[in-house]
């Protein structure tokens, strides 16, 4: 299903011959200005962002529209796939810079990328957000008589409206977790109308998990399920995830690596928060149609 239409312009412009439009189904196009019609092989294309549209007779044709399936953003790139078999993987990487004789004073500089440029250059390998953020807080329900642990996070404890631990900024919950043993999830098997009520009301946060502190395998092995038998857990585990397809669950080796999955998912929704919140983000301030963005103008 298309999430957004990808429209390319040629101009009447010698540096920058082409205007490339990103529309979104919510929100302003991303309006650029690019130098070629697709980056080559092993190299990117330097744009710009379009800050007012063209002037009459400014585009001179319309050269290809195709549906956009996958629109991403994750920090300073935005991956988008178009529904075409080729030419269809890109990325664009938004950097903001800082003038040689200007202190304090920084331009944008965008790239183009494609699939195989990227897997060419293999550039020193880095992840998408950064590091280094600042303590969060975990609110641990006043039910968990023997909580995880989070070292260098704060703590507190309080009522959750559903899971066991919950990342908090302030009164807002950013993200949940649910915790359950091999017995907790076992027990739930006798009344699963009630285990898929708290789902249902887990996954309507978008950063959530059910973590299990037991392998998948365990719930196979007829010498620890007991009461039932290991074609039913596999039956229950599967209705789970076919009800509920937004569920995020996860099957952890035991206690520990329960915990230290459930810290890192924190941390990481934490520092993703704080880019979306205290950083210009690239798919915003965009031209509104109003503005001059709207898709095939001045054809």
């Amino acid at each position: 299903m298309a999430c957004g239409c990808w429209v390319l312009q040629e101009c009447a412009d010698d540096r920058f011959p082409y205007r490339l439009q990103i529309v979104r189904d919510q929100g302003p196009p991303l309006v650029l200005r690019t130098q070629d019609r697709w980056p080559g092989a092993g190299k990117n294309i330097f744009c710009l962002r379009e800050k007012e549209p063209p002037a009459a007779g400014g585009v001179l044709r319309e050269i290809e529209r195709v549906p956009i399936v996958a629109l991403h953003e994750r920090g300073r790139r935005i991956s988008v796939v178009l529904d075409r078999k080729r030419y269809k993987r890109c990325d664009f990487l938004f950097l903001s810079k800082t003038y040689k004789h200007r202190p304090g004073e920084a331009y944008e500089q965008i790239f183009w990328m494609t699939q195989k440029s990227l897997q060419q250059h293999r550039p020193s390998i880095k992840l998408s957000l950064r590091r280094g953020s600042q303590g969060f807080t975990v609110r641990i329900s006043s039910d968990e008589r023997y909580p995880w642990r989070f070292p260098q996070a704060q703590i507190e404890r309080g009522r959750l409206p559903v899971g066991d631990y919950a990342l908090v900024n302030g009164t807002d919950i950013l993200a949940v977790v649910e915790r359950k043993t091999f017995d907790n999830l076992l027990g739930d098997f006798g009344v699963m109308p009630v285990l898929h009520q708290r789902m249902a009301e887990l996954t309507t946060y978008e950063y959530h998990a059910l973590i299990i502190e037991s392998p998948y395998a365990d719930f196979l092995n007829p010498k620890k399920v007991r009461f039932y038998t290991p074609a039913f857990c596999a039956q229950a585990i599967a209705e789970l995830y076919a009800l509920h397809p937004r569920l995020h669950l996860v099957f952890c080796t035991n206690r520990k690596i329960a915990n230290e999955w459930t810290r890192h998912y924190f941390d990481a929704v934490w520092r993703w928060w704080q880019e979306r919140n205290n950083e210009a983000r690239p798919l915003e301030g965009f031209l509104s149609r109003e503005q001059g963005g709207t898709v095939g103008e001045n054809r």
